[in-house]
This record gives C-alpha cells, structure tokens and sequence, in this order.
C-alpha cells in the first residue's frame, strides 16, 4: 500500500470505534458529540453551526468510519458540510501530498463555487487549498493552482474531465469521491464524464454519493462504482418541506403574466424566484415585469458565466427582489432569504418541483411556493401531489378571474383488467360508403 493512502487507513482506525458507536438512530444534539477535532469544532462556531441537522448527524460518523455511503436528504439540510467535514478532518497536509485527495463532483458551475466556498469556510483555522474547476472560468489560473498543489477538487464533470484529458488532474492520491446532487447529473447527460472520472480513480477508495431523489439511474450507478454502502435516508417520504406553504392558481394561457403580476402585489416578497421552462420566456417574462416591479433580474444557461456569477451574487446580497430563471438554479443554490417561489412553468418532472420548491424553506425558515396550472395540465399536477404525498390548495385573487380548478388524474383502481375478446380473423372493417 502506499505511504499516502496507509495514512489515511489509519486515521480511519482511529476513529473507527468512537464512529461505530454513534448509530444511525441516535439523536445528536451537538457537534461535541460527534467525534471531531478542537479545530473542527472551532471553524463550526465560527461559520455559526450549532446543532447538526439530521443528514449531517447520520453521514458524519459513518463517513469518517471509511464507508462509502448513500445519503439521500432534502434540499436545504446541509448535505455540504456532511461530506465535507468528514474530508476535512481526515486531510494530509500539502507538505505530504501536493496532489488532489479528495474530488467532489456536482452537476453545475454556480454550484461548485457554492460547495468550494463553504468546504474552505469550514477549513478555517488550517491552510487548506480548495480548487474549484468549473466551465465558463480561466483554465490557465485552474491549470496553474493544480500545479501549485491542492487538497480538494471540486468541478462539473465536463471541466474535470478535461482537466483529465490534460493530464494536469492527477488523481492517484485521491481517496475520496463525493457526487453532489447525482440525479441532476445523470439527467442532464453526465455520465459518460462521471464513469470515465471515477475509473481513473484509485479502486480502494471512498465514495458518497448525495441527493434528494433516488432513481433507477443513480441506483445502478451505484451498484456500479460503490462497495456495500450504507443508506441513511433523512427524507422519509416527506419529500415537501414542512416549513413551505404549497398553493396552486388555476389560469388561462394568456393571463399567466397577469396573474403573476396581481400575485407578485399581493404578496410583496421578501425575495422570489419565478421559474420559466425556456430560456426565451425567462427573457420574455423578464422584461415584461421589469416594467412595473423594481429590483429584477433574470438568469439562464445562455448568459456568459461573468453576468450569471453577477445575478447570483446580487441576489445573496439581496439587491435583487425577484429572479426569473429556467431550471438553471433549481439545484444546489443556498440562499437562505428566499421566501417565495413561482412556478410560472408548472415543470414537466416531479423531482424538478421538488428541487424548484426546495429553494425556499430552507434550514428551517418558513416559505411559500405557487404554481400556475392552465387547462390540460391537471394530471401534471395530480403526479406532483402523489409525489411529494401532499395535496395543493388552491388559491386565488379577489378581482382576478380564474378558470375553474382542473380536473384531477383518477387514482389508479386496483382491480384486474379483462382479458380482451379474441377477434375472427375474418372479420374486416368495412369501409362505409358515402
């Protein structure tokens, strides 16, 4: 074994048995009872964490014991500092190992520079070299902070794989791999780039695979490139959050922008996100809006990296009020004052509303989210509410003149089908004669 790696197997021993002893079912009211270090614990305090949330408390002792892991969990729980607590506490200095020891993978470039800054905010108190490698930035400054040495990788899977291709991404150090948000990956098209990653891998790593749904897809994936890994599931069929108030409009086509400018009145929100299905309608919608409410912006995979690092940025800043966006930031994005969300577009995948949904509420604030249901789309709605086990109520505007509600999708009856009548093969469909 190599000396790299033999250090880290020790580090698990050491660990291992205080780990073990906190089971899945403990309830852990505290970061000092899990087992981590005086450093650790003071770059907690200093981030402002307190009590671990419930993935937090389930995936840490396990993760630090070497498993590799399953954890699925809502949006908003703080599945970042689960898996990166873990990494950080089990770290060879820079002086030992220049090369890359740990790669966490997710699915898109806000999100990377999301993940990047709080795994090195929890890295105070110890120099610690986070590279974040996403597309739409410098490839020579990611070409020349790889050379210089780093610890932590964190990129999209068509940046790492490039770096790959380069031969500048070494990984024969690494002996951890995180995917964030694996079925937002495989549904954009990611696997390819994420099986070629993990075979240049070291096979006796470890891998933790994190999200807030759990597909036939990233099952397999898992089957695939992860040995015998524990499940710890925070979701328990609750996929809606408590603390979010869900309501439905029932509208015309054509009064939808209508609508959205009586509900954006009425509501006043502190801040909102409005969620297009197209690129074209986000602009479109933008700029219609923009005339009567201040303080929007909009945001789509088309613009130039630069504007969208802008947009988010004014939005944390909470210089912007409302964003109208497609499905570009329905993942991964913490911000915690968002307290409304329009779903201008009902999304066509129920895991899509989930995530839309989810960047509300978040890490126990209260929110609201609506969503705009015209004719024909009753049966969308209906597979929402079955997905997230939970029934919309209908809202509606004094003044505003709605279209009655639509009519719901019938529960699947569970009775046997008859068997269909065999023909005679004689028998032919004659043509009527005008």
């Amino acid at each position: 074994m190599r000396p790299d790696l033999f250090r880290v197997v020790q580090k698990r021993a050491a660990r291992y048995t205080a780990c073990m002893n906190q089971t899945a079912e403990t309830i852990v009211e505290s970061f000092d009872e899990l087992d981590l270090s005086p450093v650790m614990r003071r770059a907690l305090q200093k981030a402002g964490f307190s009590t671990p949330s419930p993935i937090q408390s389930e995936l840490i002792p396990v993760a630090m014991a070497g498993d590799d892991v399953i954890g699925q969990a809502r949006t908003g729980t703080g599945k970042t500092a689960a898996f990166a607590i873990p990494i950080l506490e089990q770290l060879d200095s820079l002086e030992d190992c220049q090369d890359p020891q740990a790669i966490i993978i997710v699915p898109t470039r806000e999100l990377a520079d999301q993940v990047g800054r709080e795994t090195q905010r929890l890295a105070w108190g110890v120099d610690t070299e986070v590279a974040v490698l996403a597309g739409g930035k410098n490839i020579n400054g990611q070409l020349r902070q790889l050379e210089n040495g780093v610890q932590i990788v964190v990129g999209t899977p068509g940046r790492l794989h490039d770096h790959l291709q380069r031969k500048s991404l070494r990984t024969n150090s690494v002996w951890c791999i995180v995917l964030d948000e694996a079925d937002r990956m495989l549904d954009i098209g990611f696997r390819p780039q994420i099986e070629r990653i993990l075979r240049k891998c070291p096979r006796d790593r470890q891998t933790l695979l994190l999200s807030a749904t759990l597909p036939p897809t990233v099952r397999r994936l898992a089957e695939s490139y992860m040995v015998n890994p524990s499940v710890i599931d925070c979701c328990h069929n609750e996929m809606a959050v408590e603390t979010i108030e869900q309501r439905y409009f029932t509208v015309a086509h054509d009064r939808k922008s209508t609508l959205l400018d009586h509900l954006l009145k009425r509501e006043n929100p502190e801040q909102a996100i409005v969620f297009c299905r197209t690129k074209r309608g986000t602009d479109r919608l933008y700029r219609q809006i923009s005339h009567t409410h201040d303080s929007c912006g909009s945001m789509h995979g088309d613009m130039q990296q630069r504007e969208r690092d802008r947009v988010l940025q004014s939005l944390r800043d909470r210089k912007l009020k409302i964003l109208f966006a497609t499905d570009v930031v329905g993942r991964g994005i913490d911000i915690t004052t968002i307290s409304h969300i329009i779903n201008y577009d009902v999304p066509q995948d129920c895991d899509d509303y989930v995530h839309r949904v989810g960047r509300t509420g978040r890490m126990g604030r209260e929110g609201i989210a609506y969503t705009f249901i015209v004719p024909g789309e009753g049966e969308i709605l209906t597979s929402i509410e079955r997905r997230i086990n939970k029934e919309l109520k209908r809202d509606s505007i004094d003044g505003f003149e709605a279209v009655p509600p639509p009519p719901k999708a019938p529960e699947p009856a569970d009775v046997e089908t008859p068997a269909r009548k065999r023909l005679n093969p004689m028998h032919r469909k004659v043509k009527r004669r005008r």
